[in-house]
């Protein structure tokens, strides 16, 4: 029979007891209270217990345990009301080092000796015997809820291409959502198209192709379903409710209405009158309005898509990019809002594609009678934007070329400012300055799409000829305008190698442009030429400006030579 071999037995090393019991018994308090309702908490608890059995010193308050891992604010906060309400209790030199007699720490659940093991608690899923998961369903008038039922009103449209594309999406999903699709909220980053990523992570949008097209899934498309039958149930319920109402209106039904009225008529001001109360003193002037309409109607008529906004009718408002609000350095990028705020600026939060601080001149507009939201105002950019640089940042961008991009015209000035309060005063300083230089001024829009016709400037009397200033570009315009990352026409790549050249400015490009769209034009026109100094000279003669004035010789030949010099230009 074999010999048994003895097993040694090693002597197992008694741990010392911890040095703050009455933290220990608080904390194994919390977590058995979290384990008998099933809350998460009971393992944060826990982890927080093996953290202070192992830390070798007396705490005197819970603020001192923020040094362990696994202690956060939450835990310290009520450690310390815990510790309060027991100085409170046994006075204010009770001991803290050591439990109250006949009282014991209650064991960790993971211990292994003999003591009573107090019974499992089941988890929420089995005492709800294994629910399945809630189906996801974006909130009525959110960014999800929006999308899904502007595509699915998409894939409705008999011969419809089946998709859209971000910007028309976008555009068309905007007033079913309470929240802006472009423009963040403030001190917020994200905005109502960031629901998207939710959509597509859920299986309900997918996301094909470059440029993204984005399409309903199945599940999407049921979904989308059932959010469009809800919609359509509700304005039944509407039009039922109002049909109602007009049915019961009577000698007995008091109107409203008539005293709202009365006080707006009170509280609108006397200085300067509003743009429809203009518009009705022009009623002569304009076809279609009569001067006995009333004020309200008269603007709706003659407001085009284009149009003018006179004086009176506009306000400006300093748009912040969202960039400067959020992210990076949080605290010195709240002051900035808050010295605006302070300083009584009026100014908008949103995404500007370039510049940093631009104005713009915003168009008042009243509240309609039975609409939930007042009409979409007209916004013209002013011919000013700021682009706020470190004086390190300024000279990256000039060795990496973001500069020329940046820099938006040529004949700009620099602005130095010592800090945030600084650039708010200049801020301030320039938005009462543009306030009062266009407080009298008509502003028409000079829309790409209403260029030529001359229809804004017959319905503004001129007023673009005596001063240039006041011709604008619509904001929404501007801003798609200075996308970065569009796609560029060869005519526009043409137009940016030519601004490359030394002394050729926008105009110059322009003017070139217009005789010469492609630079396959330029050189098929080269060819033709009979001798090189023909070639030389062909741009020579080409007016350019308000002045009319010729390129020149020199700034032709720089021309030529680039793009027919073989090798290296001398």
């Amino acid at each position: 029979m074999p010999a048994v071999e003895h097993v040694r037995l090693g002597r197992k090393r008694t741990l010392p007891p911890c040095p703050n019991p009455l933290f220990l018994q608080w904390l194994s308090e919390l977590r058995d209270q979290a384990a008998e309702k099933g809350q998460k908490t009971q393992y944060v608890y826990q982890k927080a217990i093996s953290s202070l059995k192992k830390y070798p010193l007396p705490l005197q308050n819970a603020r001192e345990a923020k040094i362990l891992q696994n202690f956060g604010d939450g835990i310290c906060k009520i450690l310390d009301e815990k510790l309060q309400r027991h100085y409170r209790e046994n006075g204010p030199d009770a001991p803290i080092h050591s439990l109250p007699s006949g009282v014991t720490v209650a064991p960790s659940r993971r211990s292994n000796n003999n003591l009573a093991q107090p019974t499992k608690q089941p988890s929420r899923k089995e005492r709800e015997g294994g629910r399945r998961k809630r189906e996801y369903v974006p909130q009525k008038r959110s960014g999800g809820y929006a999308v899904l039922l502007t595509l699915y009103r998409e894939s409705q449209v008999p011969g419809g291409k089946g998709f859209m594309f971000k910007l028309e999406l976008q555009a068309e999903a905007q007033h079913l959502s309470d929240k802006s699709f472009s423009v963040p909220d403030l001190g917020s980053k994200y905005t109502a198209w960031s629901s998207v990523s939710t959509l597509i992570q859920k299986d309900l949008v997918q996301k094909t192709h470059n440029p993204a097209r984005y399409s309903l899934t199945e599940l999407g498309l049921a979904l989308a379903q059932r959010l469009e039958d809800g919609e359509r149930e509700q304005e039944e319920d509407r039009r039922s409710d109002l049909g109602e109402e007009e049915e019961g209106s009577g000698p007995g039904v008091v109107d409203l209405t008539a005293e709202e009225d009365e006080k707006k008529k009170r509280t609108e001001p006397i200085a300067g009158p509003t743009p429809a109360a203009y518009v009705a003193q022009r009623g002569s002037e304009v076809p279609g309005v009569n001067s006995s309409e009333k004020p309200q109607a008269a603007e709706t008529k003659t407001r085009p898509a284009g149009g003018c906004l006179y004086p009176g009718s506009y306000d400006i408002v300093l748009c912040v990019d969202f960039i400067e609000t959020t992210g990076g350095s949080t605290a010195c990028k709240q002051e900035l809002v808050k010295e605006l705020q302070r300083n009584g600026v009026t100014f908008d939060v949103r995404k500007l594609n370039v510049g940093d601080f631009l104005w713009v001149a915003k168009e008042r507009v009243a509240p309609v009678s039975g609409q939930l939201r007042a009409p979409p105002s007209r916004e013209l950019v002013l011919d000013y934007i700021i682009e706020r640089k470190r004086m390190d940042d300024l000279c990256g961008s000039i060795i990496d070329g973001r500069f020329r991009e940046q820099k938006v015209v040529d004949g700009f000035f620099v602005k130095r400012v010592q800090d945030v309060k600084e650039s708010v005063a200049y801020l301030t300083v320039m938005t009462r300055y543009l306030t009062k230089l266009y407080q009298n001024r008509t502003l028409v829009c000079r829309s790409r799409e209403l260029e030529g016709d001359g229809q804004n400037e017959e319905e503004c009397g001129g007023r673009e000829r005596e001063d240039p200033s006041c011709s604008l570009i619509s904001f929404p315009e501007f801003n798609q305008g200075a996308v970065k990352n569009k796609c560029q026409t060869v005519r526009e790549v043409f137009a940016r190698q030519l601004m490359q050249i030394s002394g050729l400015s926008g105009d110059k490009a322009v003017a070139i442009l217009e005789h010469y769209s492609t630079l396959h034009s330029l050189l098929k026109a080269y060819e033709q030429c009979s001798s090189d100094t023909e070639r030389e000279k062909l741009l020579s003669s080409i007016r350019y400006g308000k002045l009319k004035r010729n390129l020149g010789p020199a700034l032709s030949r720089t021309v030529y030579q680039l793009y027919c010099t073989k090798g290296a230009l001398s």
